[in-house]
């Protein structure tokens, strides 16, 4: 059996939890939107359309934040398309998804659906075939509180208070070349600029984030950040990330240590920044916005055949994911909360059917993904500050990222209440791992709950039909004496340890 060992002083601080690292995303796409969120008709329907279902499953997930709305499908959006009578709204081609958007579901509704929700919304703005005029239009629609027509629009569609959106994405993966409008970073760091400064005028407190690249492999990566951070700096105040990640050939291993490459990524990201910074001689200190993030089996879709005659809300992106899926999914969260201090925005990319941790089916039920727990779990017990936490830990070789931790964990201390909570990931694919850890910095604690996500198949899936496959259950394997924990952390596994005051 493989061992490890760690301590917890609530001394070591990384920086406060942000509550908007609990993020997600709401794009139209697939069904993330059309018999997702919304569907009349539905048994649990409200008078608004938007499944009852989901909205308590969107709850218990723990989810702050939500952005809308895209995602590719932002680059070919006309926002006024979304609003007004529902019977005058136009059906439009999505190029993004080949699909056909019906519009019945926009931008009042999406503002509507997440006041139910009781999460922020968050705009994004099309940069590919609009810019500076459309950008300024959508916020004076959501923002202004009446007197300017397109306010006053917004009042006669029923939204009498302002939507008060305040954080805005200007664009989406511009550096993409399927991006509609696609762009080079000098162009698009142009345009970013001026349309920062321009909503700026209307409202300084904007909170603003840059298109940083959409992943790590780009071959741009790093010199568009640092070309579109020196037009936009000043005016911004957050840089976005994306990625994904997914199983190849086989190798669980490396699977499993995708965290590694997150880690990196964010380090990189905040390394271009603060030289861009430095160079500019600027004491502000720019933030990620890491606004899509999680496991996506990329390579089905890219060799699937396309949608056929624009259909509406088809069936895309479903990803079933298994056991270790999720734990994986549990080690990217450990990393944007080891990066607290510049990760202070994440959204997992999607929040519905579309690579998402709930499901539904049309008419039908609403359950559970496997990478559900680890959201709400983390959403629910990192609270207070983010420990900074090094570990001593046995290494095993993997094929992409070389030599790995078997344990992988990060903590968080409520100093209000005393309450501490450990996320563990053993990466390990064959051996389980006995942990001890060092409490006495903590002071007198006791033992809350120890819970575990593994099983004897690390392929094995939720279903409608077996919801509760793949859930967190107690790990009797602990002992709490003197200060000092020890626990027995299966092989892939993702853990959570919560010591509370006596």
């Amino acid at each position: 059996m493989l061992s490890a060992s760690l301590t917890l002083d609530p001394a070591f601080k990384v920086a406060p939890v942000s509550r908007r690292t609990f993020g997600t995303f709401v794009e139209h796409l697939g069904r993330c939107v059309y018999t997702g969120i919304y569907e009349p008709g539905h048994p649990t329907a409200d008078e608004d359309g938007f499944r009852r279902d989901v909205l308590e499953l969107t709850r218990e997930l723990g989810v702050t934040t939500a952005r809308y709305p895209g995602g590719n499908f932002v680059s070919g959006y006309r926002w006024e398309d979304g609003v007004g009578p529902r019977d005058r709204r136009p059906r439009r081609l999505d190029l993004a998804w080949h699909s056909t958007e019906t519009n019945e579901f926009g931008l009042d509704e999406f503002v509507a659906w997440t006041r139910k929700a009781g999460v922020e919304p968050m705009m994004a703005v099309n940069l590919g075939t609009r810019g500076i005029a459309e950008a300024l239009d959508l916020l004076e629609y959501c923002n202004i509180e009446a007197g300017t027509q397109l306010s006053d629009l917004r009042v006669a569609g029923g939204a009498k208070e302002p939507h008060g959106i305040r954080m805005w994405c200007l664009g989406n993966e511009m550096d993409g070349p399927w991006q509609i409008g696609h762009k080079t970073a000098h162009e698009y760091g142009r345009l970013a600029a001026e349309t920062a400064r321009a909503m700026r005028m209307i409202d300084p407190g904007l909170e603003l984030v840059a298109c940083g690249s959409s992943g790590s492999s780009m071959p741009t990566f790093g010199a568009w950040e640092a070309t579109v951070l020196e037009e936009t700096y000043d005016v911004v105040d957050f840089i976005s990330c994306h990625a994904y990640y997914e199983e190849h050939d086989g190798d669980l291993a490396s699977f499993l240590a995708s965290s590694m490459d997150m880690d990196h990524f964010v380090d990189s990201v905040v390394a271009t920044a603060d030289s861009v910074g430095a160079r500019l001689k600027s004491r502000k200190k720019l933030n990620i916005s890491f606004d899509e993030w999680n496991v996506w089996y990329l390579s089905r879709f890219q060799n699937a055949e396309p949608p056929q005659d624009w259909p509406v809300a088809p069936p895309l992106l479903e990803d079933h994911y298994h056991l270790a899926d999720a734990v994986t999914f549990g080690g990217l969260l450990i990393s944007l909360l080891r990066h607290s201090d510049r990760v202070t925005s994440a959204c997992l990319a999607q929040l519905v059917n579309v690579i998402a941790p709930i499901m539904t089916e049309p008419g039908g039920r609403a359950w559970k993904q496997t990478t559900f727990h680890p959201f709400a779990q983390a959403s629910r017990y990192a609270v207070g500050q983010v420990l900074r936490v090094e570990s001593d830990s046995p290494t095993h070789e993997t094929a992409r990222f070389g030599e790995v931790a078997a344990l992988d964990a990060v903590a968080t201390h409520d100093e209000e209440t005393g309450a501490t909570t450990l996320f563990a990931v053993n990466r390990s694919v064959d051996q389980p791992l006995t942990l001890t850890v060092d409490l006495r910095a903590l002071g007198p604690v006791r033992l809350a709950e120890a819970t575990v996500l593994s099983g004897p198949d690390p392929y094995v899936r939720n279903t409608a039909d077996a919801s509760d496959t793949v859930a967190p259950r107690a790990n009797a394997d602990v002992r709490l004496d003197a200060g000092t924990l020890e626990i027995t952390l299966p092989a892939v596994s993702w853990n959570v340890i919560r010591l509370i005051r006596p």
